[in-house]
């Protein structure tokens, strides 16, 4: 079985002199210019200290993104002793400093750690994660395509290398057939093709042994088959947006190393899910946990090249238009074996933006979400988001029954969205957190809150879609303790004037309707106008206001938002809960 990527190493000075690396190289100079991180036991261990796990998480992202752009701009100068090697010495520092890590795993992840109540790890005990198939995917994608340079300049290095991976991840992966990320109870998720995709690439690349070599693939192959299994036929994510790029990108990427020995079962729908959540700009529909503003460091030419394989416009458009805006090829930050396809993809480097993606409306069943716009073909004017769901999704927020309104594709009735994770993200205690419960979303309050779970969802969920509308209806009692019906309607009505209604039909009084504005917000009598864009209106006659600030201190969320977002609450004492939305004038 000989696997090989379509990424020629180091020697081949016609594919990299004819790649304009320009701006690798200038951000290769100035982490030169800086310390490289440093992993410490203090960082590693504040997991089970004080819960942050980011101190470390972010150190150790730090210096595989130093590693992958030294790794590159060695590769695109071809630097070779006696010349002068800065940037391959750099790279080679930054590979023997992960090497001689204790560990790759991220702490809240090692179950062999905790289960033995101590706060470090032990390097004989490994535990495969995502933060280990992380390293190997680096190590296997530097030995390919700088090996003959590092074997000039630091021979050795290449049989520490793969000594560490085998050690690591490779041996874990064959010895344990049973890890909770495979999904054999039907519980696969990202982790399931992020840590196969790490895993797929070591043995690929590393590992000479034909016969373990072709085990190992063979392993990697059935075990992707259990996240086919789980991906709905409308192309759906339930862990949102954010992670499809951890989750069903990667998935793309083991099949095309796998070429014809990954033969397997692939909804086409999985590629347009990105394109469907789009609102505008940055700005997604960031269900669950995602960032409002979708960061553009995503490997956007996987995306392009399965759109072609594919024969989709839509999506080739939206990959194109969306890296040319951030002015880039490929994203080091992504990833080295990302960043390395992308810069050698010849129809990748000539790809121009052209055409559209935004259609007049998406509704996916599966995970229940609706997107519709005022017009197609534009995110000009309106364009409203509604989800159904369930609260026991991946990465869920209690979130049933949700809505988001963007006004010229700037989400003005918005998500929180993901705040940084701590200890706590993923364990008994996630919903404390704010961002993630229901008083922080645009959800109706019948006097209790939602609950988590996947019984606590939608139910008798209907759209209706026409030339003129787009309404989603459901009964949302499901995500209530003790509420025995609760029929919420949320429509966008195109013509002949544009607006959003909302309304929640019901015997309970009073009702508080929360609305997460991100914009200054102004408050009269019966309306509230956001960013002098958006009106939301109500009868004043029966409905009270509450208006108030959260100023925000997580870095993730001020990156999204700055420094505050606003909370307005309705307070329905009688008669019909209803708000109007529309743009103003």
């Amino acid at each position: 079985m000989a696997l090989r990527p379509p990424v020629p190493d180091v020697r081949d000075r016609t594919v990299w002199d004819a790649v304009d690396g320009a701006a690798i190289l200038a951000e290769a100079e100035a982490v030169l210019a800086r310390p490289a991180p440093v992993l410490t036991a203090t960082a590693w261990a504040r997991t089970f200290r004080d819960g942050v796990r980011t101190d470390y998480e972010d150190a150790a992202r730090a210096l595989r993104e130093r590693v992958t752009l030294l790794v590159l701009a060695a590769v695109l100068t071809g630097e070779v002793p006696p010349k002068p090697v800065r940037f391959l010495d750099g790279a080679i520092d930054g590979l023997v400093a992960l090497a001689e890590a204790t560990t790759w795993c991220w702490a809240p992840h090692d179950r062999h750690a905790a289960g033995r109540g101590e706060v470090l790890a032990d390097p004989g005990d490994p535990f495969l994660d995502l933060g280990a198939a992380e390293v190997a995917s680096l190590f296997a994608w530097a030995d390919h395509v700088l090996g003959p340079h590092l074997e000039l300049r630091a021979p050795g290095l290449r049989r520490r290398l793969r000594r560490e991976v085998d050690v690591r991840v490779l041996t874990p992966f064959e010895r344990v057939r049973d890890w909770h990320w495979l999904g054999l109870d039907g519980d696969a998720h990202n982790w399931n093709p992020w840590i196969h995709s790490g895993v797929l690439a070591a043995a690929v690349l590393l590992v000479d042994d034909e016969e373990r070599r072709e085990r190992l693939v063979r392993l990697v192959a059935e075990g992707l088959e259990h996240y086919v299994a789980v991906l709905p036929d409308d192309g759906g994510v339930d862990e949102g947006v954010a992670y499809w790029w951890h989750g069903a990108c990667r998935l793309l990427e083991c099949l095309d190393l796998l070429g014809e020995a990954g033969d397997l079962p692939l909804p086409a729908e999985l590629i347009r899910f990105p394109h469907r959540m789009h609102l505008g700009g940055d700005a997604y529909v960031n269900a669950g946990d995602a960032p409002a503003r979708l960061p553009l460091a995503q490997p956007w030419h996987v995306l392009y090249r399965w759109g072609r394989r594919l024969s989709d416009d839509e999506v080739c458009a939206h990959a194109v238009s969306r890296a040319r805006e951030g002015g880039r090829l490929v994203w080091p930050e992504a990833g080295l074996g990302r960043a390395l396809t992308g810069l050698t993809d010849p129809d990748w480097r000539t790809a121009e933006p052209g055409g559209t993606w935004l259609a007049r409306e998406e509704w996916l069943p599966r995970v229940q979400v609706l997107v519709a716009r005022e017009t197609a073909g534009t995110a000009r004017g309106l364009t409203l988001a509604v989800k159904a769901g369930h609260n026991g999704e991946r990465h869920n927020h209690l979130d049933v029954g949700s809505y988001w309104v963007a006004v010229d594709g700037v989400p003005l009735v918005a998500d929180v969205g993901q705040p940084t994770y701590t200890a706590a993200s993923f364990g008994p205690d996630r919903y404390r957190a704010w961002p993630l419960r229901s008083e922080w979303h645009n959800v109706p309050e019948p006097g209790v809150t939602q609950e988590p779970g996947e019984a606590s969802g939608a139910r008798d969920v209907r759209v209706e879609l026409t030339a003129s509308a787009a309404t989603l209806t459901a009964d949302l009692a499901g995500a209530y303790p003790g509420v025995p019906r609760w029929i919420r309607s949320v429509r966008l009505v195109r013509a002949p004037h544009p607006h959003v209604l909302v309304t929640d039909d019901d015997s309970v009084r009073p009702v508080r309707l929360r609305h997460v504005l991100a914009g200054d917000v102004e408050l009269g009598d019966g309306e509230a106008v956001v960013a002098g864009k958006l009106r939301l209106s109500w009868d004043p006659r029966h409905t009270t206001a509450e208006l108030e600030r959260r100023p925000l201190a997580d870095p993730l969320l001020r990156a999204s938002w700055g420094e505050h977002l606003d909370r307005l609450t309705l307070v329905v004492h009688d008669g019909p809960a209803r708000v109007r939305l529309e743009r103003v004038r």
